[in-house]
C-alpha cells in the first residue's frame, strides 16, 4: 500500500510539472525572433530567438516543442491511465506505467542537459528526479516477481530481441558516423555542434540508452528474466520516444527542413517499436497481481 502511495504522489507532481514546463514550451512567445549568431568555432547558424527556447539553435527548439506537444497530449495521459490501472493491481498497467516514467526520466534528463537555460529549469530538475524515483520503486517491486512465470511462452522474444539489439547498433553507427570523421580529417568538431558545449544526444546514447537496449535484447535471447522485464519496459519508453522523434521529424518537414529519408525511415521503426511493446505486454499471462 505504501508503494502505491508513493507511486501516486509521485506521479501526480509530474503530471503537473510536466504540463508547466511542457505548456510554457508549446504557448510561450517572447523574444525578438529569429536571428543569426556566430558560434565560438566560427560557425553562423539560426536561434530560434522565441519563447523559452528562445537561445537554442532554430532546428532543435521547432524539434523541442514538437515533443512538448508528445508529452501533453501523449505521455501524460498514457501516465495518468497506466496509474489508474496500476493502483487497481493490474500488472499490465505496471509495466507501462514503469515504461512511461522511463521516457519521462530520459525526456528532463535531455532538457535538464541540452536545453539552453530558462525559467523551467527547476521544473526539469524536478521532473528527473521525480520519474528516477518512481521508476526506481516499481522496478524494485518487480525485480521480486518470478518474471518467467508471468510471460507466456509464445511471447515473441526472438524477434523483439533481435530488434532492440540491431536498433541499438543502428543508431550507435549514426552517431559515430557523426563523431569519428571529424576526428581523423582534423576538424574536431561536427557540424552539428551548432553553439552547443558538446553533443549530448549522442553522449547520452552512447554512454546510456543504447548499452541499455542492445543488453536488454541480449537478455531476452538468452531469455533471462532480467531480458523479460527490461526489454518491456524499455520497448513502452521507446514507444514514446520514437512517437517524439516522428513528432520531431513532421515538424522540421512543416519548416521546410530536408528530412528524406528519416521521414520514412523513423515512422516505420516507430510503428514496429508500437507493435512490438503491444506483443510483449499482451504475452503476460496475468492480468491482476498484488
Amino acid at each position: 500500500m505504501k508503494e502505491k502511495q508513493t507511486i501516486s504522489v509521485l506521479v501526480v507532481l509530474i503530471t503537473i510539472f510536466a504540463a508547466l514546463a511542457a505548456g510554457f514550451g508549446i504557448f510561450s512567445n517572447f523574444g525578438p525572433g529569429v536571428f543569426e549568431y556566430e558560434t565560438i568555432r566560427g560557425q553562423t547558424i539560426e536561434i530560434y530567438g522565441i519563447g523559452i527556447y528562445q537561445h537554442m539553435s532554430a532546428d532543435v527548439a521547432i524539434q523541442g516543442i514538437a515533443q512538448d506537444y508528445i508529452t501533453l497530449l501523449l505521455a501524460i495521459p498514457l501516465l495518468i491511465i497506466s496509474l489508474i490501472g496500476y493502483r487497481r493491481n493490474i500488472l499490465q498497467a505496471k509495466f507501462i506505467l514503469a515504461g512511461t516514467l522511463g521516457y519521462f526520466l530520459v525526456t528532463y534528463l535531455f532538457y535538464s542537459a541540452m536545453g539552453m537555460y530558462n525559467i523551467m529549469f527547476l521544473p526539469y530538475v524536478i521532473l528527473l528526479c521525480l520519474s528516477f524515483f518512481g521508476l526506481f520503486i516499481i522496478l524494485k517491486s518487480l525485480i521480486k516477481i518470478d518474471i518467467l512465470s508471468l510471460f507466456s511462452l509464445k511471447s515473441p522474444s526472438k524477434f523483439v530481441g533481435w530488434f532492440l539489439i540491431i536498433n541499438s547498433v543502428s543508431i550507435a553507427f549514426l552517431w559515430l558516423n557523426i563523431i569519428v570523421p571529424p576526428l581523423f580529417d582534423g576538424t574536431i568538431y561536427p557540424a552539428e555542434l551548432n553553439h552547443y558545449t558538446t553533443l549530448i544526444v549522442q553522449g547520452f546514447d552512447l554512454g546510456l540508452l543504447l548499452p541499455i537496449c542492445f543488453v536488454s535484447g541480449f537478455l531476452l535471447l538468452k531469455k533471462k528474466p532480467e531480458g523479460y522485464l527490461y526489454a518491456t519496459i524499455y520497448l513502452v519508453f521507446l514507444s514514446l520516444l520514437m512517437t517524439a522523434l516522428t513528432a520531431k521529424i513532421i515538424a522540421m518537414a512543416l519548416n521546410n527542413v530536408n528530412v528524406i529519408p528519416v521521414v520514412v525511415i523513423i515512422p516505420s521503426i516507430n510503428i514496429i517499436t508500437i507493435v512490438n511493446a503491444i506483443l510483449m505486454i499482451k504475452s503476460l499471462k496475468v492480468n491482476n497481481i498484488k
